[in-house]
């Protein structure tokens, strides 16, 4: 290619949005005009002072197309980018995975990763949802992504859309990648998150919670098992390793792993290599690994309970997600979604909240975090009694009970007393909910639920819950 710069203007019809593109390699920016000069605006860059001497001239794209030559040869130029154009989104070109570089692309605000050798609509995919992102940012502050059927990402707050574009730049390779943060604070959903803006999301994500069964199981259902390994196995059956493979697998509470695994999972995020129990036979399997925890890693390893070198493995990304008393701002946003959401799962009409109620809200400590917040609002659209929750959420002095009156006896019993056993009707429906989808793991479930696991075995007694298949 001659000359050091190349600009493709829109002829007729409607403004095409305007990409800068820099690649070094003459033949791999041929490729990239080829690609997008149909639905954007192009100026093509093969040379470092070009691009600058363009970017100062006055002239500013909807977006820039960024191939990394290295630190050395491209820092500068980002840095550069960055000073002139704080909010403008970039897409990195990368031949490397290293986690050095991801994490200079994290610190210098890339908002995605395209890995070469990339296909024509990776890219396109990652240019598309960016310029899409700009534009309903610029519309609206407040977004709900649809991620299965049950569960949505919603986010209205500037340190939540920090930690989004950190997700999908993250999303753009197969990085390990670690979610710290307080429980019920979503690590879930971004894990979720992270997995649709991948290059996995038409493959499988799953679940495993590593607290929530015994290190004997967790291994049997993580990396499978061959016939006759135990006692019980009668046969052959493959684990979450081997039918996840091509997709995505979510260890929550990692920090809660049993050491005797910690080796084995080491050598699967080393090399992709595991065997089932009871072989000898090593298997491969690609899987994307994302972990979570709500322990200080650090004091775990200090303790000797977490393995280092397993630590610097998974953490090669860490995306560190803020309390909900940290992001108030939120509330409105994530209180109607739950509204939502919850009307679907009772089969109930929703309604609008007031802004007494919502001040209420503002105004609380929410140490359960987003998990305590849905079930206010169950709470809520259950009972209809917006000023009880409220007292609940801003408790006065113990008053002494008041004896019932006549207009408050309905069939013998008190309105109080029926308030009463509706809120008891919904928290055992909360209670056996949690239960069923932890396999009656009480003390997995009494982690969720944010209650000691005495108050758990009290609260089944109390309202009789047994397993749905007893």
């Amino acid at each position: 290619m001659a000359n050091h710069s190349l600009s493709i203007a829109t002829k007729r019809g409607p403004a095409k949005a305007s990409l800068f593109v820099f690649e070094s390699n003459a033949k791999v920016l041929s490729f990239l005009k080829r690609s997008l000069e149909t639905q954007y605006a192009l100026s093509l860059f093969i040379d470092y002072e070009a691009f600058t001497r363009e970017s100062q001239s006055g002239q500013k794209p909807d977006l820039v197309v960024l191939a990394w030559d290295g630190a050395e040869a491209s820092q500068p130029l980002f840095t550069h980018l960055r000073t002139l154009w704080p909010e403008m989104p970039i897409v990195v070109l990368s031949c490397t995975s290293e986690v050095g570089d991801f994490e200079i692309f994290s610190r210098l605000g890339a908002s995605s990763i395209v890995l070469k050798p990339f296909l024509d609509e990776n890219l396109q995919e990652a240019i598309a949802r960016h310029l899409a992102v700009e534009e309903f940012a610029r519309a609206e502050e407040t977004k709900e992504v649809q991620l299965d059927e049950g569960h949505s990402f919603v986010r209205s707050s500037k340190r939540m859309r920090e930690i989004e574009s950190q997700a999908m730049l993250v999303a753009g390779s197969d990085i390990p990648v670690l979610i710290l943060g307080e429980s019920g604070t979503g690590k879930e959903i971004i894990a979720m998150f992270t997995h649709k803006m991948s290059r996995r999301s038409k493959r499988m994500f799953l679940k495993i919670n590593c607290a929530a069964m015994p290190a004997e199981l967790l291994e049997s259902e993580l990396f499978g098992y061959e016939q006759g390994a135990f006692t019980g196995a009668v046969k052959m059956k493959p684990g979450k390793f081997e039918t996840c493979d091509g997709g995505t697998i979510f260890l929550d509470e990692i920090g809660e792993m049993p050491a005797i695994l910690q080796a084995k999972l080491l050598q699967v995020l080393q090399d992709g290599s595991f065997s089932r129990l009871g072989s000898r036979a090593p298997m491969r399997t690609d899987v994307r690994v994302i972990a979570a925890t709500n322990i200080n890693m650090k004091e775990a390893m200090a303790q000797k309970t977490f393995r280092e070198d397993l630590y610097y493995r998974l953490n090669g990304i860490s995306l560190v997600l803020p309390p909900l008393r940290e992001r108030l701002d939120e509330i409105p946003a994530l209180a109607a979604y739950f509204m939502r959401k919850g009307a679907r799962k009772y089969d109930l009409a929703p309604f609008p909240l007031t802004q007494t109620f919502l001040a209420a809200l503002t105004q609380y400590n929410w140490p359960g975090n987003l998990r305590e917040l849905e079930n206010v609002i169950n709470r809520l659209l259950i009972l209809q009694d917006e000023r009880a929750i409220i007292t609940e959420l801003r408790p006065g002095p113990i008053a002494a009970p008041e004896p019932a009156t006549a207009q408050e006896v309905v069939d013998g019993r008190s309105l109080k007393r029926l308030v009463r056993g509706v809120k008891g009707q919904a928290e055992s429906a909360a209670i056996a909910s949690v239960l069923e989808e932890k396999g009656w793991n009480r003390k997995a479930a009494a982690s969720d639920l944010q209650i000691s696991y005495k108050a758990l075995l009290y609260k089944i007694k109390q309202y009789e819950l047994t397993p749905r298949s007893a």
